[in-house]
């Protein structure tokens, strides 16, 4: 869409989706009950401000299901692990880890959420299902979501910051919880699931994805196998911070386990002058997350806590996007029957002064904007 603004968003998707609109003041969000209650897009000043979340346009206006994974965009989605491993969800028993098997469950692709209650600022949605992993272990899942829209004086309080005057904000959090309801534990035995928090955010040449990290911590810095090596002119890995490149022109991702994690990321557009925060819930003492690497795992529970995937050419040539994604995840769900495991996520985002935005950058990411691609 060439008029890329809140309302041109808001105006197509009412076309095809059930839409619910969170505002206060100029801070807006729109969340999609009937696409698992995904918070689509966001702005930061009213319907003629700049819309922050992806969108896949074509897929929504074409009304056509896809056969492994229907990528309708936005910018928070509850999302389930592990897509990949002998536990993962995404393959059915006895199939390779190849794309041919590799098909989305439909209560996190394509089904609708029931709505619990709504208003100005708040949503919450439910969805009961039942997932078959790589191990033929059926789990039944109760999973919720509330989703609570901030002002900017909430938006402050939040990330700790000072908002100054010549800076626009608007931020939102998801709280996402997972009920076990089977009649036995989840273990490592059963496989555990977790929830997964994928944000896909509108790529640009000179837009960069900021990962603070642990620099004292004991193990490996990154992952970045997910889809072979990341080149050296696409990935800076700096003291205290790793920088990778969100253009959405090469496929990549790179991944950030919990001996590393610091409970914040980000990323800054330098062509849309768009500084972006993501917190999360994070308890460094958890030490197992689930794999989702795509092959028969030694130790399924040793994946990451952060990712960011980078949008590009699949081998066939075709493209999802462009977009890029700042993805984070709960630990392994170890639940007995009726427990409960929550995990929360805040995206904010704030455009303005660059003086000030930089501020805010190295305040909560630890790196200035002359570091960034």
């Amino acid at each position: 869409m060439a008029d890329k603004n809140f309302n041109a968003d808001k105006t197509f998707l009412e076309k095809h989706q059930d839409i619910i609109v969170l505002e206060d003041g100029d801070a807006k969000a729109l969340v999609c009950p009937s696409l698992q209650g995904r918070v689509f897009t966001s702005t930061a000043a009213g319907d003629d401000g700049f819309s922050f979340g992806w969108i896949n346009y074509n897929l929504i206006e074409s009304g056509e299901i896809l056969k492994h994974c229907n990528n309708w965009g936005g910018e928070d989605r509850y999302w389930i692990g592990p897509e990949g491993g002998q536990y993962s969800i995404f393959f059915k028993p006895g199939a390779t880890f190849g794309l041919q098997d590799w098909q989305t469950p439909a209560p996190i692709d394509t089904e609708s959420w029931a709505l619990v209650a709504s208003s100005d600022k708040e949503v919450s949605l439910v969805k009961h299902m039942s997932l078959t992993n790589a191990s033929d272990r059926q789990l039944k899942v109760k999973a919720e979501r509330d989703i609570l829209l901030f002002n900017r004086e909430e938006v402050g309080l939040e990330l700790g910051v000072e908002m100054a005057e010549n800076v626009r904000s608007v931020g939102f959090k998801s709280i996402n919880r997972m009920t076990n309801e089977n009649d036995f534990t989840w273990t490592k035995a059963t496989g555990m699931l977790s929830i997964w928090i994928l944000g896909q955010l509108i790529s640009t040449d000179k837009n960069t994805v900021i990962i603070p990290y642990k620099s004292n911590a004991k193990g490996p810095i990154l992952n970045d196998s997910y889809f072979g090596k990341i080149e050296e002119d696409r990935l800076k890995v700096l003291e205290g911070a790793i920088l990778f490149k969100g253009d959405g022109k090469k496929r990549g991702k790179i991944g950030i386990g919990p001996a590393r994690t610091k409970p914040v990321i980000g990323s800054y557009d330098a062509e849309n002058g768009i500084l972006t925060i993501a917190k999360f819930s994070f308890d460094p003492a958890k030490e197992d997350y689930v794999n989702s690497m795509w092959e028969y795992q030694e130790d399924p529970f040793s994946g990451d806590v952060v990712n960011s995937y980078n949008d590009g050419p699949l081998p066939d040539g075709s493209q999802m996007g462009p977009f890029y994604e700042l993805e984070t995840s709960s630990t392994a769900a170890n639940l007995a029957p009726g427990e409960i495991l929550a995990h929360e996520h805040a995206t904010f985002h704030f455009q303005g002064d660059k003086q000030v935005l930089e501020g805010i950058a190295k305040e909560l990411l630890g790196v200035g904007f002359d570091a960034c691609f």
